[in-house]
Parts: structure tokens; C-alpha cells; sequence
């Protein structure tokens, strides 16, 4: 297999640490085995709460080996909403690094045993605020603790997917669990993951979303398995993602469409500087990509993007190449294999094709989940087996999948339907522009009005009323925002999602109303 410029042929990468194959099945093993005597067995969690780290992984796989549920937790968190999670999953125990351990310390479900990972370094130059710190009271250094526990040696149990917590918008998040697949469900998904993801044997991956993320996450477990390299990136930085492709020679990756963006607003001389010739699969997912940003991507990269759309009840039930996205601009391309789809109008009747509504999803083979301790909640977004994830949209002639936009996040304004992605989209091809978020806000005479939140370029000016010119020319006048707010920086998760509730609530909560 051919190696990068780093000398590495099989491995997990982050940084200028690297850890062979062997070396992390033994530490796993060592994990299990301390996990296993510490009484964690099938069905029991171990929740990890650090960000992209070669332990990690480890971690996921040692829980995996003993049947239980790895469970990331969003290291963005509070630690009250950190706390819920623990004790939502009933965790026996707790890894993460020593400064994400350090603000939950003194709010710890009883009973939980802690072990503390190190920061790496490189994780500590991209978070300046990760530098040494005391580890919580109580906890055990999780490299001592493995170094003194025998590897597991029990029988190969089940294993299911990690407990994946929803991002909460709604309400208090919620666990998407599944229980192990039997030996078809696990060939089928398998299947349909190596190829929506394009992962194979000598693999040379680069990750640079969150592993606390349901796709990340289960990208970076797959790839760190199959013999070749994955790469972490502890956080996105669009240069240092160029010069990791050309480095390591990659030829997968997993993204999401604000890397795009970020990556097509670096200065040309720097977009040109790097020999990108290796990348063979580009896969992205998780938020509506532009198609002007898709084209641009595919001009740039060729046709090695790639496109699912999902979610973690679901799994990948649509899939799109570059031809489908330059044939069909704007789509997130055609059913997946043992895929289905129904569109329901408001009143739950199924909708004629071309007509817009909720989307209900269904894969034949993949393994089933509910919602961990909340059984009635599965039962609200099921539709005679049919699963929706809040999206708005419809299906062409063609069998082609178009998202209008997220149910909660459509704007109804003097009985109108307004898609806040389509408005998002208009912005972000306009260059002054490096992040942006359109919602809805209360109007006493149309029930909603139009609220665009902007990120200029650093050291750019906008003019709200120029920009709205400037979108004049690409809108109807009814999608045109009414009001503009300016700010250096938008509450955005590493997954590319925006935290639209905390920019949107404090407008509906002045007016003593709630959305």
C-alpha cells in the first residue's frame, strides 16, 4: 500500500503521535479488561467525553468487545446538561480528558467510576484553555489504570453501535439506541456504510468532524478497523485540512458543508499550493449543502464528492455522486439500497410526487432503535415503521430526494412557507459573507418575520442594506430578510449544525411567547 510523506502505511494519526494497529488493539484490550472487572457487561454504558483523540477510539472499541453501549458525549456541553446524559444512560463509567473532567467534577452521578485521559498536545494547541489542570477527585489516570489491567479474554459478544444523544433542540436530548444486529442486519448495514462512506481495506481516512457526532463518529470506528490510516483532526482548520491530505496522501474523507465553504473562501494561492491528487472519496453529510458551494467543490476536487442524507434514527437513506449533484443541483440524490420514503402532508396522507412535506424514512435490514427510556417518543416520529427527522421536502420524477428545510425551522409568515436554507444558501455564496443563520422571529401582523444573523469575513464590513440588495437580485421579495443582525461569530457545533434555539428563543421569549 502506498505511504504518505509521513512514512505510514497502517495506523491512527493525531498530530505528531501515531499508534499502529497492533498497539491500539492491545490497549483496547487492556480497557475491556479493566471495564470487565469494574462489572461492565452487555447493555451497561461507558460514556466518553473528550474530543478527537486515538484513546477515543480505543475506548469505543474496548466497550464494544464487552456488548455495552460507548456513549459520546458532546464535549460543548454544561455540566448540567453533561450530568443528565450520565445519569439519562445510567453510565458505570466516565472517560474524558482531564480539562473536560474538570468543570463537571464537583456534578457526578454517584457510583460513576472516572478515569482521566491526558490532553494531547495537539489538541492542547487548538484549545488554549486545554493546558494542564488537575484531575478531578477520585478519578484514575486511564493509561496507569490500563497499564495494571490484564487484556480482556472473555467470549466475542455482540456488539452494538455506540448511544448516539440527539442534539437536544427540541427538548432534553434523547439516546438513539439499538440493540447488536444479528449476523444479516450486520452484513446489510455494513454493506451500505462502505458505500455511502467509500471506505476499504488499506483505507488512508481523514476525520475532521467531531467523533461525539452519529457519522463521525461511526466513520472514524470503521476506518481506524481497516488496516490503513485514519487521521484526526483534534479541530477543522481549512488550510491545515489541505496540508493533511497532501502529507498523509489521503483518499477518504468525511465532512460537512461549512468546511466547504471555508475551504472555497481561502485565498487562491493557498487553495493552489497543495497537491490534492490522492483524495478519491469525499463524503458529507449532516446539513443542506448549497448547490452553488457543491459545484464549486467538485470544480476544485473533481468528481469525488459525495453525498448521504440521514440521521441517527435512520441511518444513510439517500445517496448522491458529483454527476447526481450536477445533474440535479441541489439534491441529496437518490434512495439507498433497501431505502424507502413516504412524504406526508399535514394531515398524514401521503403526498403525490413533486409535492413538498415531511419525509418519513425507512431502510429493509437495518437494525431498529429506539429511544432509551422513552419508548413514546420513538412512537412520535414512527409512521407504520417509517421514521422522520423533522426535514421538509419531496421526491422528483426521477427519484431524486430535494430538503426543503427542518420542520421546526420553517418560517410561516402571513400564511406563506418560507425555507430559511434557501435564504442561508443566497448568503453564503455572497463573498463578504463567512457564516450566517436565518430564522424566524415573532410579528404581531404576519406571525413571523424574517431575522438573517451575519458572520462578516474578518475585517469586512457589511452593510445590512447593501447585503439586502444584493439579495434582492437572487430572492422573491417575501424571502428577503426584514431584519439583520451583525456578529464576529455564530454558535455553530463542530458538526457543522448551528444552534439556531439560542439565537432564535431570546426573540420569541421578549415577546412571552415560545416556539
Amino acid at each position: 500500500m502506498a505511504e504518505g510523506a509521513d512514512g505510514l502505511s497502517r495506523g491512527i494519526v493525531s498530530g505528531e503521535r501515531q499508534r499502529d494497529p497492533e498497539a491500539i488493539e492491545a490497549r483496547a484490550r487492556r480497557i475491556a479488561g479493566g471495564l470487565d472487572r469494574l462489572g461492565v457487561g452487555p447493555g451497561d454504558c461507558v460514556a466518553i467525553l473528550m474530543r478527537n483523540d486515538i484513546a477515543f477510539l480505543e475506548a469505543t472499541y474496548a466497550t464494544a468487545m464487552l456488548g455495552a453501549y460507548a456513549v459520546p458525549v458532546n464535549w460543548h456541553l454544561k455540566p448540567d446538561e453533561v450530568r443528565y446524559i450520565l445519569e439519562d444512560c445510567e453510565a458505570r463509567v466516565l472517560i474524558g480528558h482531564a480539562d473536560l473532567l474538570a468543570p463537571v467534577a464537583g456534578d457526578l452521578p454517584g457510583g460513576l467510576a472516572v478515569f482521566t485521559a491526558p490532553v494531547p498536545p495537539e489538541v492542547a494547541r487548538h484549545f488554549p484553555s486545554a493546558g494542564p489542570c488537575e484531575p478531578p477527585a477520585g478519578s484514575r489516570d486511564l493509561d496507569t489504570w490500563l497499564g495494571l489491567e490484564a487484556p480482556f479474554d472473555g467470549p466475542a459478544r455482540p456488539a452494538p453501535m455506540s448511544m448516539i444523544y440527539t442534539s437536544g433542540t427540541t427538548g432534553k436530548p434523547k439516546g438513539v439506541k439499538r440493540q447488536a444486529p444479528t449476523p444479516e442486519e450486520a452484513k446489510a448495514s455494513e454493506g451500505l456504510r462502505a458505500l455511502v462512506y467509500g471506505l476499504r481495506p488499506g483505507v488512508r481516512a481523514l476525520l475532521p468532524g467531531p467523533l461525539y457526532h452519529s457519522a463521525p463518529n461511526s466513520f472514524g470506528i470503521r476506518a481506524g478497523r481497516l488496516g490503513g490510516v485514519l487521521v484526526l483532526m483534534p479541530r477543522f482548520d481549512a488550510e491545515d485540512m489541505l496540508r493533511l491530505i497532501e502529507t498523509h496522501r489521503i483518499d477518504t474523507v468525511f465532512m460537512v458543508p461549512t468546511m466547504f465553504v471555508r475551504l472555497l473562501k481561502l485565498p487562491e494561492a493557498v487553495r493552489q499550493r497543495y497537491d490534492l491528487s490522492s483524495l478519491r472519496f469525499v463524503i458529507h453529510a449532516a446539513a443542506p449543502c448549497p448547490a452553488e458551494v457543491k459545484s464549486a467543490m467538485i470544480a476544485w476536487w473533481g468528481p469525488v464528492i459525495h453525498e448521504f442524507y440521514g440521521g441517527t434514527e435512520t441511518g444513510p437513506v439517500t445517496f448522491a455522486t458529483s454527476e447526481d449533484a450536477l445533474k440535479k443541483p441541489g439534491s441529496v440524490g437518490r434512495l439507498s439500497p433497501g431505502a424507502a420514503i413516504r412524504v406526508l402532508g399535514e394531515d398524514g396522507a401521503v403526498l403525490p410526487q413533486g409535492a413538498v412535506g415531511e419525509l418519513f424514512c425507512r431502510i429493509e435490514g437495518y437494525p431498529d432503535f429506539t429511544y432509551h427510556k422513552a419508548p413514546e417518543k420513538r412512537a412520535e416520529v414512527d409512521d407504520s415503521g417509517f421514521i422522520t427527522c423533522g426535514d421538509i421536502g419531496f421526491v422528483d420524477a426521477e427519484g431524486y430526494v430535494f430538503l426543503c428545510d427542518r420542520k421546526r425551522d420553517m418560517i410561516i409568515a402571513g400564511g406563506v412557507n418560507i425555507y430559511p436554507a434557501e435564504i442561508e444558501a443566497a448568503l453564503l455564496a455572497l463573498p463578504e459573507v463567512r457564516d450566517c443563520a436565518v430564522f424566524g422571529i415573532p410579528h404581531a401582523e404576519f406571525g413571523e418575520s424574517i431575522m438573517a444573523v451575519i458572520a462578516p469575513q474578518p475585517g469586512v464590513e457589511i452593510d445590512p442594506e447593501a447585503l439586502g440588495a444584493q439579495l434582492a437580485t437572487r430572492l422573491a421579495d417575501y424571502k428577503l430578510p426584514r431584519y439583520f443582525e451583525i456578529r464576529h461569530d455564530l454558535p455553530r457545533e463542530d458538526s457543522g449544525k448551528i444552534f439556531k434555539r439560542r439565537l432564535r428563543d431570546p426573540y420569541w421569549a421578549a415577546a412571552g411567547r415560545a416556539i
